[in-house]
């Protein structure tokens, strides 16, 4: 992402979204706890923008999201997306669709890692948000399912029949996105979809010690990290192997490499800055 803006002032509030930073830590939560954070077109459009603006500012270094009250996300609004979809022609619905793949390709490749804190259900779009994320931290409560077949859709929506074979491989991919079945967090936590299993009502709290603990490591370090997972997923080995080695070469003219072996030198911790 460019740090270069224009002359629009920096977005506040979100209207569709509850977002604090502190510390280099932004958390993003859902706040429709009635509907248990489903999604609405403003939901999807402020996750798109708010993505692309905390990039380019550079002042976060890690993101939670997270959903207020019994879920994390029921995924797409039913009156609001579903309903109102069927009245959209299909140059409306293209530019629909293509939103909602532009919110995960900016959890995909925002400079900054992102926790996924899941409790409760995260299906649908909100299980694709979660899959999306760099960590998945979940409490016992916590169930995924994948339901676009359910509704008449194909289940590689937003990315998914990308994404998923690649953390949980082809064959539990193949049976999460035709049968749109839930999964529940012990087998979610077997198959590798859940990065962290915590204890009961715990996962909005170990997502935030995660987010701290990211926000004062290396910034620059981890965000290459980061995209160099993304573009790799597709590559052949020589070629990962020459983006490594000029990543690496970069890196090692930054102020962190050297700071790490100054700190090592004089027996410190480092003071990591990001450079």
């Amino acid at each position: 992402m460019s740090p270069f803006t224009g002359s629009a002032a920096r977005t506040s509030p979100w209207r569709h979204l509850d977002v604090t930073i502190a510390e280099g830590v932004a958390t993003v939560t859902l706040a429709r706890p009635e509907r248990l954070n489903a999604l609405t077109f403003g939901a999807y459009a402020d996750l798109r923008d708010l993505l692309a603006e905390l990039s380019r500012e550079r002042s976060v270094r890690a993101l939670v999201l997270a959903g207020r009250g019994r879920g994390f996300c029921s995924g797409g609004d039913v009156d609001e997306i579903i309903g109102a979809t069927l009245d959209l022609d299909t140059a409306q619905l293209l530019d629909f669709n293509r939103m909602t793949g532009q919110v995960v390709r900016a959890v995909r490749e925002c400079p900054f890692p992102v926790i996924a804190a899941v409790h409760g259900v995260a299906a649908g779009a909100g299980a694709v948000l979660a899959l999306a994320a760099d960590f998945r931290v979940a409490d016992p409560s916590a169930r995924f399912a994948f339901l676009f077949t359910r509704v008449g859709l194909s289940g590689g929506d937003m990315g998914a029949a990308y994404l998923l074979p690649r953390v949980v491989g082809l064959g539990h991919a193949t049976r999460l996105l035709m049968l749109g079945d839930q999964v529940r967090a012990p087998e979610a936590e077997r198959i590798g979809l859940i990065s962290e299993l915590t204890d009961e009502g715990g996962a909005d709290e170990a997502a935030a010690a995660l987010a701290r603990r990211l926000a004062q490591g290396p910034a620059l370090a981890l965000a290459q990290t980061k995209a160099l997972l993304t573009s790799e997923l597709d590559m052949p080995l020589s070629a990962a192997i020459e983006l490594d080695a000029a990543t690496q070469a970069l890196l090692m003219t930054g102020r962190d490499y050297a700071e790490f072996h100054a700190a090592f030198t004089e027996k410190r911790p480092p003071k990591w800055q990001g450079r």
